[in-house]
């Protein structure tokens, strides 16, 4: 059984899809007090961090072998103000410490798609160079929710790296079968979203309806916050199934 730790957690958008992979959730980071309780309430037993920036994950070098995180989109959002970096939430770096003192083998991450563009795409650029850095093989793709039929758009970028070895192995290229159901975004490379096709099926839109049975009142502006900014774990979930089918023909 693969181990898996998410960071920006949220609800556990990463957390219910490495769950659904057959994954044990290892620990988890978040520090909004509705997606702390939403997080112990269903993964109890994983180790719970609050800031990201004050947490020692040293613990767990070598012992996880995924981290995930939606690392704050707000700097990138076309939503917000589009600070970039100079944005206080912008917490790649804080993401890449805990990359670097875990040293996961893989790593899987996510932002909304105006990071590609932003300042003629530096922050994608940087998030690649930050993990090849670190001996990671890193491969970009746009992904919508609307590849699993969820009934919205919502275009993500994702990015996959595997540590210490490539991707594209001789027994199974990860990537190459990922390419297959969806667009590649390539390092200085415009986005043609009319190239998007669907991936596997999913049967929900994003996240299940469980999550409403420990909201109450005093939290319904927090569980439509925490709704909206989480991930479609259906889609996670499609590049999680190929990192297990990648390591099941490794043994």
């Amino acid at each position: 059984m693969l181990r898996h730790g998410s960071l920006f957690s949220g609800i556990g958008g990463f957390d219910l899809a490495a769950e659904w992979a057959g994954w044990e959730n290892v620990f988890h980071c978040e520090w909004n007090p509705f997606g702390q309780r939403v997080l112990k309430h269903y993964w109890p037993n994983a180790e719970s961090f609050n800031d990201i920036t004050k947490s020692d994950f040293s613990k767990y070098e070598h012992t996880v072998d995924i981290i995930s995180g939606g690392f704050p989109c707000q700097p990138f959002s076309t939503a917000g103000e589009r600070r970039g970096t100079d944005d206080t939430r912008y917490l790649w770096p804080a993401m890449l410490d805990v990359i670097t003192a875990v040293k996961p083998k893989y790593v899987v991450g996510e932002n909304v798609y105006g990071l590609v563009n932003w300042n003629d795409g530096l922050v994608f650029d940087t998030v690649c160079a930050d993990l090849e850095a670190k001996g990671y093989e890193v491969q970009a793709f746009l992904l919508p929710a609307a590849a699993v039929n969820a009934i919205h758009r919502r275009y993500r970028i994702w990015f996959v790296a595997h540590r210490n070895g490539k991707i594209r192995g001789h027994k199974m290229d990860v990537i190459g079968k990922m390419e297959k159901q969806f667009v590649k975004v390539g390092k200085c490379q415009s986005i043609d979203t009319t190239r998007l096709e669907s991936a596997l099926c999913g049967e929900n839109d994003g996240l299940p309806r469980e999550l409403d049975r420990i909201t109450f009142s005093k939290w319904r502006e927090e569980s439509i916050k925490g709704y909206g900014n989480a991930i479609v774990p259906q889609v996670a979930l499609q590049i999680f199934n190929a990192i297990n089918e990648y390591e099941k023909l490794q043994t």
